[in-house]
């Protein structure tokens, strides 16, 4: 999350914690001791950065297409308040068959866009485009609006409930039903969204019907995301009785907030364990869903895991505090624990039984960020004060270095995997020599491609420069999901 994905700066006050594998198909999986993963620099349209969203997001389909967003080279016309930290005018990014597409914006001169999500079949893409008009309700020179696009490449603007003025695309599912957030005009003190000043609610477009799915109870949902079958997971309001305090992770005076499971138009409270506050981060096609949520102290949290009604607490390893951040269509969750040493490792999970998944050697901590059907676990390994050391792949129960997996021949160090599909492919944040950040591809090389990165006559070994993560290894979700949950979460205060 180096890089604001839609960095306009406005405050959310709750809700906030809100590559083709190479070898043919009839050839076995590798296995992870002998894959070898050659890196794509996916650029930019012109401007120095681009990004990569995540964790929690879908940034690549099972197909390998891949959705971000990069900057153009154009300065952003509403500075100082910018989509992207260098204020330069960014569009939504495309990978799609070994080619990079610039998938625009909706109407106007000098407009930003990005994408949220990727369906799990490739087919289409949620996001976020400026209109280039001023917002009466909340003075911001260009409003936001939810757009989708299409198989065709074409973006739609999916509009706002009634009433708004504004609204932001969250995910879409391989059936082309879209979740996003949207303001009304019912004033509201608690919404998550300061700028909107009126409650802030999802709708899902749906064979071209918008419906609110409204609420637990409270004034306010915002969902994260939409599985293949329909169902929406996200957190609401259970009442409209604020708390002075609602843990670390929620701010305080307003009410509490569950996770919820929307299905078939009905809003199942998926509960706490004890707290007021509770978030979560992902959901399967089985309709499972994993977050986090605080104790009864409201200091104490942990990941926990729901299954048809049933709340798990998947407890740590011995320290105080853990957190789910992904979970496979198989139940193979994976998150971070503190140990009772006071360090973290990443962990997997399934079925009761919580497995340490350790570290690179010679490194003190770790953080599980994604997980595929195939059991393959991505993330970083760290010195436990933030500074990523190595990426990691684990598999079959052992710990890999992914970074010393990359193939020879290029000058960006990886410092953050977001995202991992079926066929093992790879999203990533690469940092380029004069600090400047692209998306990057991680894809397993063939045979070929291995042994001719390896005849290549490297003049420098690859960088062993070491990078602050942008997270601290405690509050890895707690404070903001994704680059583009966390862009409504960091912030755009109006003038």
């Amino acid at each position: 999350m180096k890089f604001g994905t839609y960095g306009r700066v406005r405050a959310i006050t709750i809700f906030a914690a809100l590559l083709a594998l190479v070898c043919l198909a009839a050839r076995a999986p590798q296995a992870a001791q002998s894959i070898r993963y050659k890196l794509i620099d996916l650029g930019t349209f012109g401007g120095p950065n681009a990004g990569v969203n995540g964790p929690g997001t879908r940034d690549l389909s099972n197909s390998g297409i891949y959705a971000g967003e990069a900057d153009t080279s154009i300065a952003d016309p509403y500075a100082p308040i910018c989509q992207s930290p260098d204020c330069m005018v960014q569009h939504a990014q495309e990978w799609r068959n070994g080619a990079v597409i610039d998938l625009g914006t909706l109407p106007g001169g000098n407009l930003s866009s990005g994408a949220t999500q990727i369906s799990a079949d490739g087919r289409f893409i949620s996001g976020v485009s400026d209109n280039g008009i001023a917002d009466p309700l909340t003075g911001a020179t260009t409003e936001w609006r939810a757009v989708v696009w299409t198989p065709d490449g074409h973006i739609h603007n999916l509009g706002t409930l009634p009433g708004g003025t504004e609204s932001f695309g969250l995910d879409v599912n391989s059936r082309g039903e879209v979740i996003a957030a949207s303001n009304n005009a019912v004033p509201d003190p608690f919404s998550p969204i300061f700028s909107w000043r009126t409650q802030t609610r999802t709708f899902l477009l749906q064979n071209g019907f918008m419906q609110d799915i409204g609420t637990l109870g409270g004034p306010d949902t915002f969902a994260l995301t939409i599985n293949d079958q329909g169902q929406i997971t996200g957190q609401s309001y259970i009442n409209s009785t604020p708390n002075a305090d609602n843990s670390p992770s929620c701010p305080p005076g307003v009410p509490a907030q569950d996770p919820f499971l929307w299905d078939k138009g009905r809003m199942i409270d998926i509960g706490s364990l004890g707290g007021t506050c509770s978030l979560p981060n992902r959901l399967n096609n089985r309709g499972q869903v994993v977050g986090i949520s605080y104790l009864a102290d409201n200091r104490t949290v942990h990941a926990f895991f729901w299954d048809r009604g049933v709340l798990t607490d998947i407890g740590t390893l011995g320290g105080p505090t853990s957190q789910a951040l992904d979970l496979s269509d198989s139940g193979l969750v994976v998150g971070t624990a503190n140990l009772a040493d006071g360090t973290h490792h990443a962990f997997v999970w399934k079925d009761g039984v919580l497995t340490d998944v350790g570290v690179v050697p010679g490194d003190l901590c770790s953080n599980g960020l994604a997980v595929n059907s195939r059991g393959q676990v991505i993330g970083t390994s760290t010195d436990c004060m933030g500074t990523t050391k190595h990426m990691f792949l684990w598999e079959n129960g052992s710990m890999h270095d992914l970074t010393a997996m990359i193939l020879p021949g290029s000058d960006i160090d990886v410092i953050e995997a977001w995202d991992m599909n079926d066929r093992g492919e790879i999203a990533a944040v690469g940092v380029l020599p004069n600090g400047d950040q692209h998306a990057v591809l991680l894809v397993p090389a063939s045979a070929e491609e291995i042994a001719a990165a390896n005849a290549l006559t490297v003049s420098q070994p690859r960088s062993t420069t070491v990078h602050t993560h942008v997270k601290t290894s405690e509050n890895a979700v707690f404070g903001g999901r994704n680059r583009a949950l966390n862009m409504l979460w960091q912030t755009r205060r109006m003038p």
